[in-house]
């Protein structure tokens, strides 16, 4: 089983991830932040991935740095639930609508972290979330992962249904990324005999 229990303590936030990349998508998650407990649990649900997630944070100034060291806990866990990598098919993508939102997400996991991040918001906050927070989200979290992502809302004006196709098609297309391909066997997918 491809499991992971990392834990982050800093001045700014104490959070503690556990994941296992085969599982049913079930989650429990507190981080302190709503919204993004809502999002967390589509990259559970979509991506097959059981999510235990606990976090407190200084959120008497903002949810900033909650957001960030989440990102950043969740992508250490996943790379490290990951392992060596071998017999997976590397690549995933998705498209993924709600009413009038559509997102594209396509990911690599390369080693290489590098972010695409093409998301123009119709308003600022959802409820009480800044969603300036998304993209301090997916940069710690693809910085620790060793990932390449690239995320395309393509269309939207309710900026909820904007943030819920990214994190569904985000869930997916981590799914198909970390599935095993049984014709590789127990190959590593490079060419360069490491990722």
């Amino acid at each position: 089983m491809r499991t992971a229990q990392v834990t982050r303590n800093t001045l700014e936030t104490q959070i503690t991830v556990s994941l296992n990349l085969d599982g049913t998508g079930i989650s429990r998650l507190a981080t302190g932040v709503p919204f993004l407990d809502h999002m967390l649990d589509q990259i559970a649900r979509h991506g097959l991935i059981d999510l235990d997630i606990q976090a407190a944070g200084d959120l008497h100034i903002d949810a900033h740095h909650t957001v960030e060291d989440t990102g950043i806990t969740l992508g250490q866990a996943f790379a490290q639930a990951l392992g060596d990598k071998k017999g997976i098919r590397r690549y995933g993508h998705a498209y993924v609508p709600l009413d009038e939102a559509l997102s594209r997400v396509v990911v690599d996991l390369s080693g290489r972290p590098g972010l695409e991040y093409h998301v123009d918001y119709t308003r600022a906050r959802i409820g009480e979330f800044d969603v300036d927070l998304f993209l301090e989200f997916f940069r710690g979290f693809i910085n620790h992962a060793g990932m390449t992502l690239h995320i395309d809302n393509l269309r939207g004006i309710n900026a909820h249904h904007q943030a819920e196709t990214i994190f569904k098609a985000f869930g997916r297309a981590l799914r198909m990324a970390v599935e095993p391909d049984a014709r590789m066997g127990d190959v590593l997918p490079s060419t360069k005999g490491a990722l």
